[in-house]
């Protein structure tokens, strides 16, 4: 085993509460693109409501061609796969992740905190009833509410927002934190949560290229994360 993957299973096994964090990069595998991968056009398209309320079905298939077909085609990866097992094993105690696509979940982890929310988290335009099935979005149309309204998910209704529910949880995480594993992150959410880290956390960095973590983590792991989790138990 690779010294540094060593390293990891090591304080993993030590830790008494797992933090991760995941970012774009974990669900590059699935075949979502990362936000420097993204058609700019599209992007446009899929985060207004404009769109979504003149032309409901093309917003669709714009939201199809972004995100829902490798969501719901693909599914979660190898990494999202292995840290469902790991929460399983006692071994990861949360996930905070700003990546819309809901895939930790899918996979079946259940300590989730998705801060800018998900296609799970969708609110009608008309009603404003929530609705947090993410199969909504797999029916081949735009979802519709029983009022008649068009569901938009929470990251488009709140313009990018947070999602305070989910936000909430993470700062309560990360406040217990003594391992901290930064998955396909590039940005901190400093006021959101990273600043609810105590001092004494150890930091873990898997990204195959550098980011504004770099100085702080004590290990830097340049690897695709499927390889690191394939290797973990």
């Amino acid at each position: 085993m690779d010294e540094q993957i060593r390293k990891l299973q090591q304080m993993l096994d030590e830790s008494r509460f797992t933090l991760v964090v995941t970012g774009a990069g974990i669900s590059v595998a699935s075949g979502i693109p990362s936000m420097h991968g993204l058609n700019l056009v599209e992007t446009l398209q899929f985060v207004s409501n404009n769109v979504l309320r003149a032309t409901p079905e093309h917003y669709y298939r714009v939201a199809r061609r972004s995100f829902l077909k490798a969501m719901f085609e693909n599914g979660p990866s190898l990494s999202h796969k292995k840290l469902s097992e790991l929460e399983q094993k006692g071994k990861v105690h949360g996930i905070i992740t700003t990546n819309l696509d809901n895939l930790h979940s899918m996979a079946g982890s259940v300590n989730v905190a998705e801060i800018q929310g998900s296609f799970a988290v969708n609110t009608c335009l008309k009603c404003e009833k929530q609705n947090f099935d993410v199969n909504i979005w797999n029916q081949g149309k735009a979802p519709r509410c029983e009022c008649g309204g068009l569901y938009s998910c929470w990251p488009v209704y709140a313009h990018i927002g947070l999602y305070e529910p989910d936000a909430a949880k993470a700062r309560k995480w990360a406040a217990k934190a003594e391992l901290v594993i930064l998955v396909g992150a590039e940005g901190a959410y400093g006021g959101v949560y990273w600043n609810s880290i105590p001092s004494s956390a150890r930091i873990v960095q898997i990204n195959p290229g550098k980011t504004q973590f770099d100085s702080s983590a004590i290990l830097n792991i340049r690897k695709p994360c499927d390889e690191v989790f394939a290797l973990l138990d």
